[in-house]
């Protein structure tokens, strides 16, 4: 081979295309697992301002206004970390798309929590500020696993295999 040229691209095309495989083993080497795994951590931190927020809003806005104020609060701070970290999207293309639609996963989380604490009140019209946290976590759990499928498939799904 002749100085100044360069070896054939064939093994770098391989890295390019492969890179989870080459650095993950175990169940980590599926870009899901790794995602689900990111999404867990960002899940954590927003549910806690979220819990925060509603916890604190509760005693003047009354359950179902405050829940929903704290899970439009806590939106974007979500959308940007699953955006950044979870799926690996950096950059100012489709920002504003993508957090537009962010904005309708947690419309559909809130109608579930929302509807979790519509039925807590139904059969317990004097529930206690406890209870209802209990119930909007509870609920939470079903209405992430719906967020997370819906950022994955729609929202993100440019970035699926990250």
């Amino acid at each position: 081979m002749r100085e100044g040229t360069s070896a054939p691209a064939a093994p770098e095309t391989v890295a390019r295309r492969f890179p989870a495989t080459r650095h993950y083993r175990g169940i980590l080497r599926f870009p899901v697992a790794r995602q689900l795994l990111r999404f867990s951590g960002v899940g954590v931190i927003c549910t806690a301002a979220s819990l925060g927020i509603y916890a604190l809003l509760r005693p003047w806005l009354g359950a179902q206004l405050a829940n929903a104020v704290a899970l439009v609060l806590t939106s974007l701070l979500n959308t940007a970390l699953n955006r950044r970290l979870t799926f690996k999207i950096a950059g100012q293309q489709r920002r504003t798309r993508d957090h537009l639609n962010g904005l309708v996963v947690i419309g559909v989380a809130l109608v579930i929590t929302g509807s979790s604490l519509g039925v807590l009140h139904w059969f317990n019209p004097d529930a206690t500020v406890r209870d209802e946290l209990v119930a909007t976590t509870l609920s939470g759990f079903l209405a992430t696993a719906v967020r997370f499928s819906m950022l994955r498939h729609w929202i993100f799904r440019r970035a699926r295999h990250r």
